[in-house]
């Protein structure tokens, strides 16, 4: 999985843990899309960014 062009944001690993405690490998993804944005000079860009980045982007215009 790739991860976020604005924030960097990639995959974290872990561990499953059972109710007997025994514990395996996992990994959480970010939750990346791909979207086109449009700049303050008006030109397209494809980016693949998180979607909490993509609110907080939102956000402030």
């Amino acid at each position: 999985m790739a991860k976020c062009q604005m924030t960097g944001k990639k995959p974290s690993t872990g561990n499953n843990v059972s109710h007997s405690k025994r514990r395996t490998k996992r990994v959480w993804y970010p939750n990346i899309q791909t979207v086109t944005i449009v700049d303050a000079s008006g030109n397209r860009r494809r980016v693949r960014i998180s979607t909490s980045h993509l609110r907080t982007l939102y956000k402030t215009r």
